[in-house]
């Protein structure tokens, strides 16, 4: 179960010296893509040398997911990706064989946490393991379940050939999840040094660093992603801008490698059997009239124990059953395991009541139908929880007694929403970077989050570096 929790939060709580303020949002499921022909500005680049870097978070597991490449037709292709085992590949394949690949033993299955991905391609160096290299969070990657060095220049960086980042171009095979900090350096053998670093005080923390000095060559950009009209611009000099293909400026996102949000977690998806979408900050729920059909909710991958929070929820679509908003212990123990029945879950419906542990909660609450917001205040210094719907503060603003988190299963509550009868609901969180359009714009004390609604005084939005200071 990938969570995020107070004490594990990953390098975004580290000094980093250096704070990357965007990424963009990948929807596997509207076919976002970023793509550059190299005939237009610069025509070819260096083939024999040259280095690709990113930070991601991945979203969805179980399928092949190009990162970064190019694809000429079946035999004539270079890429990194994500197999469909959730292995890492990097390969160049010419006129029907592999000019050379690595492909990792290790998976990569944590959609909580951003890893750093590294590819150098340095065909004329004399150390064969050294032709085509591949970098972890600061770490080489040694175990590989196929590897041949290159012999022939890689078919990247050929005149006319098309880049693409997020996709197999003309194929498929979409990225899902985030990106931020995507560098590409002509004609440079880089290691992952030149564009990250251990954390001083937490060696075990990797972390990233200013790479506006590196040499980027004729081909090579920087996409740093903080455009939001020009989410493919090139910030590294060259200009070597990209199309974008789907994307638009609600995919920029604010969660990225220096401070981590939370999405929902698809991976405690087994009861609930929920389809994610929008860089899983989309839940929607099973359809209804199948077997285990969808009774029960799924959970956020950050769970809190202190601190005052709050976040959004949009109802996208409520279809048929009663949908529920709110927070929980746990994961759910059956497809029939509404969070409103459970000892540590309270959930607001959309017929105006608020439930926990199967009963009935006293108090006034609206109803909420599709197109609502629903707010949620978690006072964890008290032990409090407050429900708003579209701004305005339910139950006249007398806050819900909850069970100290101490006292319940885990420890920690989580972000939840679900549905308390067999249902397909649509809910999108806003943890501070909606997947949907915002018309007003509200952050916290810390100046993190865009809300639609004001955040309550004293409350935070849900994100690592918040969490290093109050959770």
């Amino acid at each position: 179960m990938p969570l995020i929790l107070p004490g594990n939060v990953g390098s975004a709580t580290a000094a980093t010296g250096y704070d990357v303020d965007n990424s963009l949002r990948f929807n596997d499921g509207s076919s976002d893509a970023l793509i550059r022909t190299l005939a237009d500005p610069g025509g070819a680049g260096n083939r024999n040398k040259w280095t690709f870097s990113t930070w991601l978070k991945r979203s969805a597991l179980g399928a092949n997911q190009w990162i970064f490449g190019s694809y000429q037709s079946s035999n004539y292709s270079t890429a990194l990706l994500f197999k469909s085992d959730d292995t890492l590949q990097f390969f160049d394949y010419y006129n029907g064989s592999f000019n050379g690949q690595r492909r990792t033993n290790r998976v990569f299955r944590d959609i909580s946490a951003w890893y750093h991905i590294v590819a150098i391609w340095d065909k004329d160096n004399g150390t064969s393991d050294h032709k085509m290299r591949i970098y972890v969070n600061g770490t080489e990657e040694t175990s590989f379940s196929a590897s041949s060095a290159p012999s022939n220049a890689t078919t990247l960086n050929a005149d006319g050939q098309d880049i693409s980042i997020g996709q197999k171009e003309g194929v498929g095979d979409f990225f899902d999840g985030y990106m931020c900090e995507t560098v590409f350096n002509d004609g440079q053998a880089y290691t992952a040094d030149n564009y990250g670093e251990f954390d001083s005080d937490s060696p075990n923390i990797w972390k990233p660093i200013d790479v506006s000095g590196l040499n980027f060559g004729t081909t090579g950009f920087h996409l740093d992603y903080e455009d939001s009209s020009a989410l493919g611009n090139d910030v590294s000099g060259n200009n070597n801008d990209f199309t974008v293909n789907n994307l638009t400026s609600v995919d920029q996102s604010t969660d990225t490698c220096t401070n981590n949000s939370p999405t929902w977690n698809s991976l405690d998806n087994y009861y609930a059997e929920s389809t994610f979408q929008e860089g899983n900050l989309e839940v929607r729920g099973k359809s209804p009239g199948v077997i285990y059909s969808y009774e029960t909710y799924n959970i956020a991958t950050i769970g809190v124990s202190s601190g005052k929070w709050f976040w959004e929820v949009k109802l996208t679509n409520i279809d048929v059953g009663a949908c529920q908003i709110g927070i929980v212990d746990n994961i759910p123990t059956s497809s029939g395991n509404q969070m409103g029945a459970r000892a540590y879950g309270y959930a607001y419906g959309n017929g105006g009541s608020v439930k926990n542990n199967g009963s009935t909660l006293s108090g006034s609450y609206s109803s909420y139908t599709t197109g609502d917001i629903i707010g949620i205040a978690l006072n964890l210094d008290d032990n409090e929880l407050t429900f708003y719907k579209n701004g305005a503060v339910q139950n006249s603003g007398t806050a819900i007694s909850i069970t100290a988190p101490a006292s319940t299963t885990s420890g920690f509550y989580f972000p939840a929403g679900g549905d308390e009868n067999a249902g397909n609901n649509t809910l999108q969180a806003n943890f501070g970077s909606p997947p949907f359009s915002i018309s007003s714009g509200n952050s916290d004390g810390n100046n993190y989050g865009n809300f639609e609604y004001s955040v309550p005084s004293g409350y935070y939005a849900l994100n690592t570096k918040n969490l290093a200071e109050f959770g």
